[in-house]
């Protein structure tokens, strides 16, 4: 068997949305990796259960941390690439061995993924492949049944922990946007949208295409902390159409 690492975008939650071709390489892999918070199954794990041969082996890498530092404190940057680093160390002895891998990524693993980590340390040097995933932001504004652009707008894609001003700067820019990594961010997220005239157009989505899903106008959602998976949506579509 020829060695190769494919990293496999699963698609928001929705086992059904995972791509054909991300399910046939799951089905054949002999090994398989994912990413998984300390005690937790890891959500990339729990859409493939039942769909990996019997006798896969299994990588858990698990995160040193996942918010309990903020991305600013000089030990996430160090703690976390050194985690990367062993994870990848761990990939490459089985991809020197020979052995086909397969790094499940909730998603698009190119679009906020920790896959792309490993694809960074890894792609240059063994044989790679990425297959593409349904978005969250597409399977939430699907979901929600909020077409988001039409005609000329622009659509932004805009981390919540990014500052109140810089964040009303970019979307006082846009005419449509996706508010990711909201948790505790959710009230910031809130006066910046009133601020730029967005809050009444806004949704929240908790969970989207998954158990438990939870879509309303963010108006009517009471505000406080929100789960991580969890995103605010600003349709366009302001213009004649």
């Amino acid at each position: 068997m020829t060695a190769k690492l494919f990293i496999l975008g699963l698609g928001p939650g929705d086992p059904e949305l995972m791509t054909v071709k991300a399910a046939r390489i799951l089905g054949s892999a002999p090994v398989v990796a994912f990413f998984a918070k300390r005690g937790r199954i890891g959500h990339a794990r729990s859409i493939v259960d039942g769909q990996l041969r019997e006798d896969a082996e299994e990588l858990r890498f698990e995160y040193p941390f996942t918010t309990e530092l903020p991305v600013e404190d000089p030990r996430y940057l160090a703690e976390m690439g050194a985690f990367y680093d062993d994870c990848a160390e761990q990939l490459a002895a089985r991809l020197r061995a020979g052995q086909k891998i397969a790094l499940l990524c909730e998603g698009d693993p190119f679009l906020y993924g920790s896959a792309m980590y490993l694809f960074d340390r890894l792609g240059a040097e063994h044989a790679t492949e990425v297959v593409p995933g349904v978005a969250g932001m597409s399977g939430c504004w699907s979901r929600a049944g909020r077409p988001m652009t039409h005609g000329d707008d622009v659509l932004s894609v805009l981390p919540a922990t990014l500052d109140e001003a810089r964040l009303l700067e970019r979307l006082q820019l846009c005419d449509a946007a996706v508010i990711m990594k909201v948790g505790r961010h959710l009230p910031k997220i809130c006066r910046v949208l009133r601020g730029a005239g967005m809050f009444e157009r806004a949704f929240y989505v908790e969970r989207g295409t998954m158990a438990g899903e939870r879509i309303l106008r963010l108006s009517e959602r009471e505000e406080g902390t929100a789960p991580y998976f969890s995103m605010v949506l600003v349709p366009g579509r302001q213009g004649a159409r």
